[in-house]
C-alpha cells in the first residue's frame, strides 16, 4: 500500500508541476521582457522562487523546512551563496530562502522544454561547462549582478552525486567572491537526495532541510588562499550536513571516502 501511495502521489505531482509551470510561463515572460534591462533580475528571479515554492507546496511527498538565520544585511549586501547539491529537487527547497538570488546553472538545462524557459525567464546565468569563454561570460555576468547588490547562488560540486555523498568543491565560487570581494555564505542541504535522487524518474516520500551559516568573509583573502577558503567552505557544509541527515534519520554517505581534489576540474 505504501508502494502504491507514492506512485499514486508521484502521479498527481508531474501533473501539478506541468499545470504549474503552464500557468507561470506567460507571466514570467512578460517579467522577462519588462525588466530585461535590469542586471541583477531580481523581480523575475523573485517569480521563478515563487513558482518553486508553490509547486513544491502542492505535493505531498515533499516538506520542506528552513532552518537557520539568514545575514540581517542579505537583502541588500551581496553574497556568493553556495550549497551542496544532492537533487533536482535543491531549487525547489532552496525557493523558500526570503532572499534574492541569481542562481548559475548548466547551459544544457536551458535548451529542456518549459523548464528550461522558465529559467531564462527568471534570469538565471547558463556555463557551459568546460567551456572557457563560456566561464568567462558567467564571471562577468555574475559579477555584474554582485554589483546591483543581488547575491549569486552556485553549486560548488558542479553535478549532483548519485549517492548524495559530497563531492570536492570546484573553484569557480570562491574565486568570484574573492574578485568581487563580496562574502560566502554557505547552505547545507540534507533529505533531497531521497526527494528525487540522481537518475530517477519519480518522486521520493521524503522530509529536506536547508540550513542557513554564518557567512564566511573575504575581506583581507588573496587569490592564493583560494583552496583554504574553498576547503573551509566545504568542511562547515560537510560537518551540518552530517548533523542534519542523522536528525532526518537518513544515511549519511558523507561518512565513506572522499574522491581525491586533485582528480576534479576545476571552472
Amino acid at each position: 500500500m505504501p508502494a502504491m501511495r507514492t506512485a499514486a502521489l508521484g502521479l498527481y505531482t508531474y501533473a501539478e508541476f506541468g499545470l504549474c509551470m503552464a500557468a507561470f510561463l506567460p507571466i514570467m515572460g512578460l517579467s522577462h521582457l519588462r525588466h530585461r534591462g535590469d542586471p541583477g533580475q531580481r523581480i523575475p528571479g523573485r517569480w521563478m522562487r515563487r513558482f518553486g515554492r508553490f509547486t513544491s507546496s502542492l505535493t505531498p511527498l515533499w516538506r520542506f523546512h528552513v532552518e537557520g538565520a539568514a545575514p540581517s544585511d542579505v537583502f541588500e549586501r551581496p553574497y556568493v551563496v553556495v550549497a551542496n547539491h544532492e537533487s533536482t529537487a535543491d531549487p525547489f527547497l532552496l525557493s523558500h530562502l526570503p532572499w534574492d538570488m541569481r542562481w548559475i546553472a548548466k547551459e544544457e538545462l536551458f535548451k529542456m522544454p518549459v523548464i528550461g524557459w522558465l529559467m531564462k525567464f527568471g534570469g538565471d546565468i547558463p556555463l557551459r561547462r568546460g567551456d572557457g569563454d563560456s566561464v568567462r561570460t558567467m564571471m562577468d555576468e555574475a559579477k555584474r549582478t554582485l554589483a546591483a547588490g543581488v547575491p549569486v547562488m552556485i553549486f560548488p560540486e558542479g553535478t549532483r552525486s548519485k549517492d548524495a555523498k559530497l563531492l570536492p568543491f570546484k573553484d569557480g565560487a570562491f574565486r568570484l567572491a574573492i574578485e568581487a570581494g563580496v562574502p560566502i555564505l554557505p547552505l547545507a542541504v540534507a533529505g533531497t537526495h531521497n526527494c528525487r535522487p540522481k537518475g530517477s524518474k519519480w518522486f521520493g516520500d521524503a522530509h529536506a532541510i536547508v540550513k542557513v551559516l554564518s557567512p564566511i568573509e573575504t575581506k583581507g583573502v588573496s587569490i592564493d588562499e583560494l583552496a583554504t577558503l574553498r576547503d573551509r567552505t566545504r568542511s562547515r557544509i560537510a560537518t551540518e550536513v552530517t548533523e542534519l541527515r542523522r536528525r532526518l534519520g537518513y544515511e549519511d554517505p558523507n561518512a565513506q571516502s572522499i574522491p581525491p581534489r586533485e582528480n576534479v576540474a576545476s571552472l
